[in-house]
């Protein structure tokens, strides 16, 4: 079975799919990780990362059920739209939203969880596609997934800490990829196919909307001060 050429290129195109799909996954981790002291933010990627994982381990194991529930992806688009704002606001002293060490350590863990699992489906679609059916081949997919996802929020996190600006880029990418879920749900699916306009209304709303509404949150401080 390792032998043959289907096996390989399989696997093959599991590891390009992890690639390529790993971006979006990778920035959320990394503005999760970006408030907490740099000793624990090594921490929090890699278990994080772990714990994500394992979370798109169950879901691929049940997608093919998944793909048959009408509003999943509505509902998971929903829910990352509040995440990507959260993760762009500051708190009423304009610094970044953080609490305590070990409080920032576990939410941290939490959001990496929850936002991997949303944004992971179209990983999981990907993956599930592409093994055809066999768990060695998503085990293997998903193993090789970690170092791609620790190595990539490693990166993000550095060029964070020395141009901040690349927190709006990366809220960008996360609530494109809430827009992307919410216009794809089957609900809304059909009702959208025959008005281009209706899409890139929701992309325009969405990712204006987070970007739009945490920088005037963000700027609230500063005019409250002059």
């Amino acid at each position: 079975m390792f032998l043959t050429a289907e096996f390989w290129s399989a696997l093959a195109a599991i590891v390009l799919i992890d690639l390529v799909l790993g971006g979006d996954n990778a920035i959320v981790i990394a503005l999760a990780a970006r408030n907490l002291p740099r000793i624990h933010q090594r921490r929090a990627i890699v278990w994080g990362t772990f714990g994500a994982v394992a979370v798109r381990a169950s879901l691929t194991v049940a997608v093919l059920w998944l793909l048959k529930v009408p509003g999943l992806m509505l509902a998971g688009g929903a829910l990352l739209v509040w995440i990507a704002y959260r993760l762009l606001v500051d708190d009423d002293n304009g610094q970044p939203r953080d609490v305590v060490p070990a409080a920032s350590f576990w939410a941290a863990m939490r959001t990496i969880v929850i936002a991997d699992a949303v944004m992971g489906m179209d990983n999981v679609l990907g993956v599930a596609g592409a093994a055809h059916g066999s768990m060695l081949l998503v085990v293997l997919g998903l193993l090789i997934s970690i170092p791609i996802v620790v190595w990539g929020s490693t990166l993000i996190l550095k060029w964070i800490e020395r141009f901040p600006g690349i927190l709006y880029l990366g809220g960008a990418v996360l609530a494109w990829t809430a827009a992307n879920m919410l216009a794809g749900d089957p609900l809304l699916k059909d009702l959208l196919a025959t008005s281009r306009a209706s899409v890139t209304a929701i992309y325009v709303a969405v990712i204006g909307g987070v970007l739009g509404l945490a920088w005037l949150r963000n700027r609230r401080p500063a005019l409250q001060r002059t």
